[in-house]
């Protein structure tokens, strides 16, 4: 039963979930929500939130996004949160100098979402190419870990990285036994690695030399090989950043045979492409690398996504120092001393709800429910936190992310909290805005204004992933 008093009610809003839209309101209490339906009757409320003329939709979740270094998880946690964001999954990363076990980095980890993060946060985990640290993932999973992360590129470009295929087994392996999702990067590391060489050589080495130094069919293969090594493990598999319509066939090949075999995109994989190194150079040096305009891999991943093929949509954000990035103009590889690689990766997640919404529900006409799929549901259900998040139904947190459809926003680097110092998004006029997020029925952000501190924020723990939905939204 409802309490005859409750913390807070939302109304006046149109709520948005992946099952479609309805105007009604919200009860909260304790956190939870405990009650949907006409606002007169549900009981009284301590407080009243109009989101009248708005969206209402599941708090919205980023599951890519690399912290560390220039930024820390209490940056992280305030861009979010001002971002329109209500949980985020980082990548944790253990201390492989100093060969820190697993469990240690998962702890590690645990303590600082809890000091530090103002939003809720929870966490996969790296795992290099050193095979020591297989021995902690299954204790990790008992710990609200369940999704662990490894490179099958990046040979040379970053030493220690990237893991063989024996490896890659080994760890499906017990990942598969403690119910979990294995995250792969798929590109084929020895080709990029063979191909970047011989670009040096022949003085190819322009921020537009870049993306053919990984052309498309090298993440197909990879693609395929890591479904085969999935297979043959039994363990589910979610392929990263996919970026061209070759893997995404391979993708849609396993799915039709029943394989737990999901897929993400990118912003930039979407709306971004390889003429734009012409303006940007080496600031748009990501893995894999952006695809040529014409080539079709755009149009194929937006109607993957559509149709329910690519569950997810998230940021891959992984900024790195603008003066490091740009001592990539003359060569894209390698920084003027010959040895340190130009870092991969750009500043993506204070822009990844704003700019989704915008070219997806309002310009391509997807709809908030898909929204709601792509950066609410199948986030949380692949990770293994739906319907505690994901979702607005009774028992799920409140979270909330309230988007105004009329309101305009003009992109500029200027009004980020991040230290990248750029965005590739900058000038890009915008429909739509996030107005207000509710975390755990607090209001964690309104008119760009952060309300809570990382006091509030708390470490999320994972279980078992539950398949996304497919098929076609809206």
């Amino acid at each position: 039963m409802s309490p005859e008093r409750v913390d807070a009610i939302v109304t006046g809003g149109l709520v948005v979930t992946s099952a479609g839209s309805t105007k009604t309101s919200i009860s909260v209490n304790n956190g939870r929500v405990v009650a949907l339906g006409a606002a007169e009757l549900l009981p009284k409320a301590e407080r009243t939130i109009d989101a009248t003329g708005k969206y209402v939709l599941p708090g919205l979740i980023d599951t890519h996004n690399h912290f560390g270094g220039m930024e820390d998880l209490e940056l992280a946690g305030r861009m979010a949160a001002r971002a329109g964001l209500t949980t985020i999954i980082p990548f944790g990363v253990p201390d492989y100098n100093q060969r820190e076990p697993m469990p240690d980095a998962v702890a590690r980890h645990q303590d600082m979402a809890d000091r530090l993060s103002t939003v809720d946060m929870a966490f996969h985990m790296m795992l290099g190419a050193d095979p020591y640290i297989l021995d902690g993932i299954p204790r990790a999973m008992t710990m609200g870990v369940k999704s662990f992360k490894a490179f099958m590129s990046y040979k040379s470009r970053r030493p220690g990285v990237m893991a063989d295929d024996e490896f890659i087994l080994r760890s499906m392996e017990l990942i598969a036994a403690g119910d979990g999702v294995m995250q792969l990067h798929c590109e084929n590391g020895d080709v990029i690695d063979y191909l970047e060489k011989k670009f040096r050589a022949e003085g190819r080495t322009n921020p537009r030399d870049y993306p053919d130094v990984a052309p498309p069919w090298v993440e197909e293969e990879a693609v395929n090989r890591a479904i085969e090594l999935a297979t043959m493990t039994e363990c589910p598999l979610y392929v990263v950043h996919v970026s061209t319509h070759l893997g995404l066939e391979r993708i849609k090949r396993a799915q039709s045979l029943g394989l737990p075999v999901w897929a993400e995109t990118c912003p930039q994989y979407l709306l971004l492409c390889a003429e734009d190194h012409d303006k940007w150079g080496p600031l748009l040096k990501i893995g894999p690398p952006l695809r040529y305009r014409d080539d079709g891999n755009q149009e194929a991943l937006w109607t993957g996504s559509r149709d329910g093929f690519v569950s997810c949509v998230a940021s891959d954000h992984a900024p790195h120092p603008r003066e490091e990035k740009e001592l990539g103009w003359n060569d894209v590889f390698y920084q003027p001393d010959g040895k340190t690689p130009v870092p991969f990766g750009a500043p993506s997640i204070e822009t990844l709800a704003q700019v989704t919404y915008s070219t997806g529900v309002e310009e391509r006409g997807l709809g908030p429910d898909w929204l709601a799929r792509v950066m609410s549901e199948n986030p949380a259900r692949v990770f293994g936190i739906y319907p505690r998040k994901g979702t607005i139904q009774v028992g799920s947190d409140a979270d909330f992310t309230i988007i105004d459809p009329d309101a305009r926003v003009t992109i500029t680097a200027e009004d980020h909290l991040g230290k990248a110092g750029y965005t590739p998004y900058e000038g890009m006029n915008l429909k739509g805005a996030v107005s207000k997020t509710l975390l755990r029925g607090e209001v964690l952000m309104e008119d760009g204004e952060i309300k809570l501190g990382p006091e509030y924020g708390r470490f999320v723990a994972c279980d078992a992933p539950v398949p996304p939905l497919g098929g076609r939204a809206g």
